[in-house]
């Protein structure tokens, strides 16, 4: 009796195998745009096609880039990063730092284009 429990669990094990396999296996051979196959496996989304390297590297290594870049003040710069292209938010205190920064941004391997949103940051005093 043990055996033949033991055989009907190990074959409703295996078919809930096969089942998920079958599902996998069209998924991948669906043919459809990449923007399916990112939605059905969200690792393909978070990486860049050029060389292969995931929007979270690209956006550290731009922000290392900020800091190898002299004469750029990145305390108030915001970076993102989706499928490589980069984009720069927030401000600079120069006009000068945003190509700066600009252009520090398409050093970095991977990166596919840069959308610079800068802008210069407007200091007001009056101390209140």
């Amino acid at each position: 009796m043990k055996t033949n429990g033991a055989s009907r669990i190990i074959g409703a094990m295996t078919s809930v195998v096969i089942a998920i396999c079958a599902n996998s296996a069209h998924a991948q051979t669906s043919g459809g745009t990449p923007t399916e196959a990112a939605a059905q496996n969200p690792s393909v989304g978070a990486r860049s096609s050029s060389n292969n390297r995931s929007d979270s590297t690209i956006v550290r290594d731009v922000r290392r880039a900020f800091t190898r870049t002299t004469g750029l003040n990145s305390a108030n710069i915001h970076v993102q990063a989706r499928h490589g292209v980069v984009t720069l938010t927030g401000t600079v205190p120069q006009r000068s730092q945003i190509q700066r920064a600009g252009n520090a941004a398409r050093s970095v391997r991977g990166v596919r284009s840069v959308s610079n949103r800068l802008t210069v940051r407007t200091w007001r005093g009056g101390g209140h």
